[in-house]
């Protein structure tokens, strides 16, 4: 079996009881655990794949638990370390209405971002493997340079790199330099994964057509272009796979962009193809498979904790032919 490991942030959400308020209105939050990195993990692990996590937690109860919750997820946490220089760090969320959020990071800094390079030199990556990571890790810390250690790593055993920005802009106090860094690992990737509402940003382009244009102008061999709701296109520079999304009852979208890469990760895997050897057939059936997951996501609060398994995907793909 194909081995996705992703790199970065596990981190607690604390997502709000009330819905429909802003972040000052919330009156009480409760604790989940989260971190895109750790989330896509964990979204593999409980569709039936093998993933493991490489990061850093403080050496807290918040820290322990996090590693606690992937481990009784099937993620593999043996290069998840512990520090005593800074705590886990958190999150708070506010909830919309729609089920869209509103952050508020404390991390200055956490122990996620102080992960050095010394500790991970050492894992050793195959052909086989697939590397996911985020930009929300690529702040000037030590943990920036352990991505640049295990992406050369792995690139040089001639397995996959797979970046999704996962844009949060509120962490950075240049956007400029925010989106330079987003451009300077894309060089890294083979697949990107970017949202629409993230386009703009990442590209500095005034349109969604000039901006897909300029990705693929980069050495990444697919770009994945998520819409919400409206589902996923898988572009290439030969050709556009649109595939519709599904229309749920949607509460909390914490989760629903990892949520999706992670099953996409798990379908790429088990196809256990290259990328251009994926028939139009193919790719569609990993875009219902990865929409589904991230439909049913939104429709509970959380992140981890609103993953489902691959039983209710193939339940909800049944009803929703």
């Amino acid at each position: 079996m194909r081995r996705i490991y992703t790199i970065g942030e596990a981190l607690i959400d604390f997502v709000p009881h009330e819905i429909g308020v802003s972040m000052d209105q919330v009156q009480s939050f409760k604790k989940s655990p989260g971190g895109a990195p750790a989330n896509v993990a964990a979204a593999v692990a409980k569709l039936g794949g093998s993933s493991a996590f490489i990061g850093q937690v403080g050496d807290d109860l918040f820290g322990y638990y996090l590693k606690r919750i992937l481990a009784q997820n099937n993620v593999d946490v043996t290069h998840m370390f512990h520090t005593k220089e800074a705590n886990t760090a958190l999150a708070f969320v506010a909830l919309k209405e729609n089920g869209e959020r509103e952050f508020s990071f404390y991390r200055k800094p956490s122990a996620d971002m102080l992960l050095a390079k010394e500790y991970i030199e050492n894992i050793s990556f195959t052909a086989e493997d697939i590397l996911h990571f985020c930009s929300v890790s690529l702040l000037e810390s030590p943990v920036k340079y352990a991505h640049i250690e295990v992406i050369t790593s792995i690139k040089n055993q001639g397995g996959l790199v797979v970046f999704d920005p996962n844009v949060r802009k509120t962490l950075w106090e240049d956007e400029a330099s925010y989106q330079k860094t987003i451009n300077e690992f894309i060089d890294y990737a083979d697949i990107l994964k970017v949202s629409d509402d993230e386009m703009l940003f990442i590209t500095g382009k005034e349109t969604i057509e000039e901006g897909i244009q300029y990705l693929l102008s980069k050495p990444i061999s697919l770009l994945v272009l998520t819409k919400g709701k409206d589902g996923v296109a898988f572009i290439t520079n030969k050709e556009v796979i649109e595939v519709p999304g599904f229309s749920v009852k949607s509460i909390d979208t914490t989760c629903a962009g990892d949520s999706f890469i992670g099953a996409f990760l798990r379908q790429f895997a088990l196809k256990d193809k290259v990328i251009n050897q994926l028939s139009n057939k193919e790719w569609i059936e990993i875009g219902r498979y990865s929409n589904a997951v991230a439909a049913l996501v939104t429709t509970k609060k959380g992140a981890i904790m609103a993953l489902p398994n691959e039983e209710e995907v193939m339940e909800f793909l049944r009803i929703n032919k």
